[in-house]
């Protein structure tokens, strides 16, 4: 057992009645809407963090939300665990299924319902696409600002469990920032409404409680998004640096001249070289770093801002400032750093994306203790982040059929989010915690902290049959951890309810 996955989480959980399961489900869903072969369910084993895999009891593919609630009722009826699963993309276990569970995938609810220019806002189903959703605002001259690497795959009901961000958030914000409102099915099937078409709507922020929820709260069934004008002008710099402590000073450096970018990215030469290789995006394969800064808005503000970051990243040791010349290389530049992720895929036979956030300030002393725990380690790590918000996305390198490699980018990775915990920052910046970071939740979090999530958890789902086993640990899990750590596996611990 490696140390981020606990097998356990199934064995605590009762055993299925299979067949009577299917047999009621067939009575609200269509044939067509259950699959439970073991051919149909292989596809459906891991999301995007491909390294753990659990074959699920049976998938549900509904298309109406009367079936979710069917499906919801019958299972809260049995005590049969769900895990939510939009698109798949996720980087964090969170829609990783359970032997005894049913994986609800909301795929089939890819309609956008209204696109509303005067108002500003969309009407969308769990399952569009987040890039669909700025298409289908486009002729309006408005689009939807979080826009996370995967955007072309990714949903926006997964958007929401996890609060995604992407590279323009330090500017647009997060998930989050851009929701007005959310509709929700409880465990037992009933349905509530987050939010409001207002900006500000009354009563408790459940909209922002349940954003980032990571599907242990409810089901969502409809999304109503902020959809933004698009900006006169964007223009892209690029950066280039003979080291990467430079360039994560230089990061801070334009924050602190009072500019705000659309995005401040950041690659290290490892992920330059990967990248330039596969998109040919037009980086400097010799840089150790680049920062990709976009400014955007008004031409006169845009071209003002433009000559002020120039001279702040000369002034932090820039070797060389370009501005992309035209719209083309400019979506080179980005295109570049969108798939980053897949370039460093042709160079490695396996890659573990970590996503920890940490203050801007400590850049430079994080990339330096991310080389020492590389070489510590004996594995190759990329850096390709959102350096202006200081959302770490270190890529560690291995090889999965190399024997105890897996284990070591597991420890290398825990580590690193542990080194984001002691400067001050977060274990999760937009990929959620799900099964992969639950470990170090016992680091971010205390006894009683945890016990206040607990709470939350319980009130929404006082059974724990939504997405169970993730996200939040148990104080039994935190003593196992902590006895690993301090104690070399001898310290007893009580057996406490596991979720």
């Amino acid at each position: 057992m490696n140390i981020l996955y606990d097998e356990r989480v199934d064995g605590v959980l009762p055993r299925v009645d299979k067949s009577a399961l299917i047999s009621e489900l067939r009575e609200a869903l269509p044939d067509l809407a259950l699959l439970h072969s073991a051919e149909d369910l292989r596809p459906y084993e891991c999301d995007g963090l491909s390294a753990y895999r659990v074959m699920p009891l049976l998938v549900v593919l509904p298309e109406r939300i009367e079936q979710v609630q069917a499906l919801l009722r019958i299972c809260h009826a049995r005590q049969v665990p769900v895990v939510a699963r939009g698109a798949g993309t996720g980087l964090s276990g969170g829609a990783l299924p359970l032997e005894q569970g049913v994986l609800l995938v909301m795929a089939r609810f890819n309609r956008i319902l209204e696109i509303n220019p005067q108002g500003r806002y969309a009407r969308v189903q769990p399952g569009v696409r987040n890039l669909a959703i700025s298409q289908a605002a486009a002729p309006h001259g408005l689009y939807y600002a979080p826009d996370p690497s995967s955007q072309i795959a990714c949903s926006i009901g997964g958007n929401v469990a996890e609060n995604a961000g992407g590279v323009h958030c330090l500017k647009y914000g997060l998930t989050v920032h851009n929701l007005l409102k959310v509709d929700i099915l409880t465990v037992e099937g009933e349905s509530m409404t987050l939010g409001s078409d207002a900006l500000d709507a009354p009563g408790f922020d459940l909209l922002a409680l349940f954003t980032g929820s990571e599907g242990m709260l409810g089901i969502i069934t409809e999304v109503t998004v902020k959809l933004l004008p698009k900006p006169q002008v964007a223009r892209v710099l690029l950066a280039s640096f003979d080291s990467v402590e430079k360039a994560g000073r230089a990061v801070g450096d334009i924050i602190a001249a009072g500019i705000i970018p659309g995005g401040l990215e950041m690659m290290d030469n490892l992920s330059i070289r990967a990248t330039e290789d596969f998109i040919h995006a037009g980086y400097p394969v010799d840089a150790a770093a680049i920062l990709l800064c976009e400014l955007d808005g008004v031409e006169a503000d845009v071209q003002d801002d433009c000559q002020r970051v120039e001279a702040v990243l000369k002034a932090a040791g820039a070797v060389h400032v370009r501005v992309a010349c035209d719209e083309a290389e400019r979506a080179r530049f980005w295109a570049g750093r969108k798939n980053a992720f897949p370039a460093v895929g042709r160079i490695s036979p396996d890659y573990y994306c970590m996503d920890g956030t940490i203050p801007r300030r400590e850049l430079p002393r994080v990339l330096k203790g991310i080389s020492d725990l590389s070489d510590e380690h004996g594995l190759r790590v990329a850096n390709v982040f959102h350096a202006g918000d200081g959302n770490m996305h270190p890529l560690i390198l291995f090889d999965a059929n190399q024997p105890g490699e897996l284990e070591r980018a597991e420890t290398l990775g825990g580590k690193i989010l542990e080194l984001c915990v002691q400067v001050g920052g977060s274990i999760t910046g937009e990929h959620g915690v799900g099964r992969e970071k639950i470990n170090q939740m016992c680091a971010q979090f205390n006894s009683d902290e945890l016990t206040v999530f607990h709470a939350v958890k319980k009130a929404f789902d006082p059974q724990g049959l939504l997405n169970p086993g993730k996200n939040i640990p148990t104080l039994q899990r935190c003593a196992e951890f902590g006895s690993m750590h301090v104690h070399l596996g001898k310290l007893p611990f009580p057996e406490l309810e596991r979720f």
